[in-house]
């Protein structure tokens, strides 16, 4: 491979990928039907991956972290993604939105004290932005942080949080002042040991459901001062920066799930006779996986260009935007067509088919809805225009 060839990895790249290739079809593909279909959380697969480090992909090594590159951790949430989104969004959340605020905008303290045991997999870490009243427009939060001497009180709730009722630590957002809109919104960096903070019952979902979702409540609960992330009155502006990571990590799980459906429906096109041939031997099937292909190779190009550009340390929005727009409607092409391509059997759970169109939906929904992925994108263009 030439040396200025956009897909090429470097030797520590190979090898993890490599490595999570072979611990996914070892320990995950044989237990992720059953884990989907008892809607269990993969708790002991999550516990090998911590082991072998690849909770901290790209964190530095002071850390507790891989100090791997962002391209590493992207082929990393990829091979699990291929298998089983469950696992790849437990890594994903943990790493891009759980562990990234501590990363970013985290004091040394802060980050020795919680990045660490994150990166480590000592402890998971998850992250609390949505409210009932406040999904696409972060800005409407309504939960709040009163500050009482050396401790803030917080009161509110969080929805469809990740991995809520095995995580250990969570970033939140509250309002610290009402009269400031979206410029009174701090965040805090929240423990649930903390009096008061309570966790809801595991949301029955279509899909992702080895995946834990709950809901947050936090009822008076006490928040050590120097918990506070950031400057008061910044979190939604740092919580912005740490989506574009996270979309990121999203734009990954879903070519995964697109990449693990389009194997399943061409290895099945192979073999699959009618009328005395395979129907791989058909012109429609044939336009079908080439669609596929040519809409992967894509997918690929861009959540690589945005991953090298947040190694490189150069803006990224717009690329991630793109990046998680193009994979997640990707993946819900990829896993509707296999299933088409399958016919009857890939409308049951006999084929994983079935189980990758249901984790694939709200791949358009989770980091920013298909829509808001436009209107960033629209913003950033219009932006470059201007300057």
């Amino acid at each position: 491979m030439s040396s200025n060839l956009p897909f090429e990895f470097t030797p520590a790249e190979i090898g993890l990928r490599d490595d999570v290739r072979i611990f996914a079809d070892t320990y995950i593909r044989p237990v992720a039907a059953d884990m989907d279909a008892r809607s269990e959380f993969p708790l002991d697969n999550i516990r090998r991956m911590a082991q072998k480090g690849w909770m901290g992909i790209p964190f530095p090594k002071k850390f507790g972290g891989m100090e791997m590159t962002s391209v590493a951790y992207v082929l990393a949430v990829i091979e699990l993604s291929k298998v089983c989104a469950s696992h790849g969004i437990t890594l994903a959340a943990h790493t891009g939105i759980g562990c990234g605020p501590l990363w970013l905008l985290g004091t040394d303290g802060q980050k020795k004290q919680y990045l660490t045991p994150g990166a480590k997999g000592e402890k998971l870490a998850s992250f609390g932005l949505t409210e009932p009243g406040a999904g696409s427009d972060a800005g409407g939060t309504k939960t709040t942080a009163e500050l009482r001497g050396d401790h803030y009180v917080i009161n509110g709730s969080k929805i469809f949080i990740t991995s809520a009722g095995y995580a250990d630590i969570f970033v939140v957002t509250a309002v610290t002042d009402k009269t400031k809109g979206k410029g009174g919104i701090s965040s805090f960096i929240v423990e649930k040991s903390f009096p008061g903070f309570i966790v809801g019952k595991k949301e029955n979902k279509m899909g992702w459901r080895a995946s834990d979702t709950r809901m947050l409540h936090f009822e008076n609960m006490p928040v050590p001062k120097e918990n506070l992330l950031g400057r008061e009155g910044e979190g939604l502006k740092g919580f912005l920066k740490v989506l574009d990571g996270g979309r990121v990590g999203m734009a990954a799980l879903s070519l995964g799930i697109a990449i693990g459906a389009y194997d399943e429906a061409l290895k099945y096109a192979k073999k699959r006779m009618q009328f005395d041939k395979p129907i791989a031997d058909n012109q429609a099937i044939q336009f079908y996986l080439a669609d596929l292909a040519l809409a992967i190779e894509c997918g690929w190009h861009l959540v690589l260009h945005a991953a090298r550009k947040k190694d490189a340390g150069m803006p990224f929005t717009k690329e991630a935007a793109m990046a998680k727009l193009q994979t997640s409607e990707l993946a819900m092409q990829a896993t509707t067509k296999a299933i088409q391509i399958l016919g009857g059997v890939g409308y049951t759970s006999d084929y994983p088919v079935e189980r990758y169109f249901r984790d694939a939906k709200v791949c358009e929904i989770g980091e920013g809805t298909s829509e808001i992925q436009r209107l960033v994108i629209a913003r950033e263009i219009l932006r470059d225009i201007h300057e």
